[in-house]
């Protein structure tokens, strides 16, 4: 029996910009299952800088399914009241603002006014082809993206845990996806950027495990990198657990547009939280009861859960 490393802590981090579905669900309840495995506290975090796209109704759903399954949080909102007065990013600005400071006096930024159809355009998988990195367009011009320069990017080291009980501790060493070429920093809205608040956040709160789907793999090695350019070489102790994923009918992963596998659809239908932790089961392809979030990581870390990169 693989003997479990100890951590600090972890977090929960929902982003407010549709009804959880079964994927978060299981994100959630691996995180919790792995925090009470290894002595972390959790924290739980609402990831809301889309101004555009989150809604009370979605922050409401993020508590309303919480309680509904029994997942714990040790720290962080209990109510939308406290997360509006203490916890919400919009508290935390400054800290991300003095970031991208940093990172433009330093020379490590360009300013980019190329559109989503234009990048597409150049690259249809959605990959950077450098079309404003050497135009010198002023960062100060209005509704233009700030790009982080990654060409020098060289081996990301990340530490992560795997195993058939997560108990084990590795180092992964990889490059900067293609897909995170010259990644965006801060918005045209002026907002920073999720990679941006990610590390920022994890950094703030002392995080030392994060839990994530292995649809963020990109996003790891993005964010460590970033830290890096940032100096913040404490990010490098987080150790990293990338889960397998919940897919639907049609083998893509799910999405907050997924309306029939939200919590709040299947609770109007009458379906109780065990049957949500067995339809995970199944929707997984494993075979095992779970009728409880310690259920699920139990028999997820007894198959293998992980993506073992």
């Amino acid at each position: 029996m693989e003997k479990m490393p100890s951590f600090k802590k972890t977090r929960i981090a929902p982003t407010p910009s549709g009804y959880l579905h079964l994927g978060n669900v299981l994100s959630f309840s691996l995180t919790a299952g792995l925090a009470r495995r290894t002595g972390a506290g959790i924290l739980l975090r609402i990831d809301d800088l889309d101004r555009g796209r989150v809604s009370k109704d979605y922050i409401e759903d993020i508590f309303d399914t919480l309680h509904f399954l029994g997942i714990p949080s040790d720290e962080g909102p209990r109510t939308i009241s406290d997360y509006e007065r203490e916890y919400s990013q919009q508290h935390r600005l400054g800290l991300y603002r003095e970031a991208l400071e940093q990172l433009r006096t330093e020379g490590k930024l360009f300013a980019c006014t190329c559109s989503r159809t234009q990048v597409l355009r150049d690259s249809p998988d959605g990959r950077y082809a450098g079309r404003c990195r050497d135009k010198g367009i002023s960062l100060d011009t209005e509704g233009c993206n700030w790009r982080i320069r990654t060409e020098a990017a060289g081996e990301i080291r990340l530490k992560e845990l795997r195993g058939a009980t997560a108990g084990k501790m590795g180092v992964i060493s990889a490059g900067l996806p293609i897909g995170m070429t010259d990644f965006v920093v801060r918005k045209r809205d002026g907002y920073p950027a999720y990679q941006l608040t990610s590390v920022i956040d994890d950094l703030h709160y002392g995080i030392d495990l994060v839990v994530r789907g292995e649809d963020l793999w990109d996003s790891t090695l993005a964010q460590q990198f970033l830290a890096g350019e940032l100096g913040r070489d404490e990010f490098r102790a987080i150790h990293f657990y990338h889960h397998l994923l919940v897919m639907d009918s049609g083998s893509e992963k799910l999405s907050k547009s997924a309306g029939a596998t939200s919590v709040r659809w299947l609770r109007g239908q009458g379906v109780q939280a065990a049957d949500i932790y067995t339809m995970i089961v199944r929707m997984l392809g494993m075979d095992f009861q779970a009728g409880s979030w310690e259920e699920l990581t139990a028999g997820i870390l007894a198959c293998g859960g992980s993506t073992g990169r």
